[in-house]
């Protein structure tokens, strides 16, 4: 199975189990999040594309304790018509290589621009 979202605001959390993380280290805009669930093995994988930082760093994805620690992803699903069941999450996702940027700039403000597209994997997730 695999499902796709146009333009979603990803917000990511690092995963905690004792005490679940209430703030959000990172909110990306992506071109395009695509998630892939192999039905017989369960296993979840997929590509965020084209994604640039809105709010924090996601620079702590590259670092070696962001590979290998476990992250968690959010986002709402527009096409869901009730608000409640729209969010879908990911859990226990791992970047089993560095996300690559591409650098334009300078921007309105003098600064670079990173745009980021990286390959993940999750432990589990409601994607649907």
């Amino acid at each position: 199975m695999e499902l796709f979202w146009e333009k979603p605001a990803i917000v990511f959390y690092n995963e905690k189990q004792k005490e679940p993380e209430r703030e959000a280290f990172a909110v990306v805009k992506a071109e395009r999040l695509t998630v892939r669930r192999d039905d017989r093995t369960k296993k979840i994988r997929g590509a965020i594309q084209d994604f640039f930082t809105l709010m924090g760093e996601v620079d702590h994805l590259s670092s070696h304790p962001g590979i290998s620690g476990g992250f968690v992803l959010c986002w709402m699903d527009d096409r869901e018509d009730d608000l409640s069941k729209a969010w879908r999450r990911l859990n226990g996702v791992t970047f089993p290589t560095k996300p690559v940027f591409t650098t334009v700039g300078p921007g309105k403000f003098g600064e670079e621009k990173r745009t980021y597209n990286a390959d993940f994997e999750a432990e589990q997730g409601k994607i649907e």
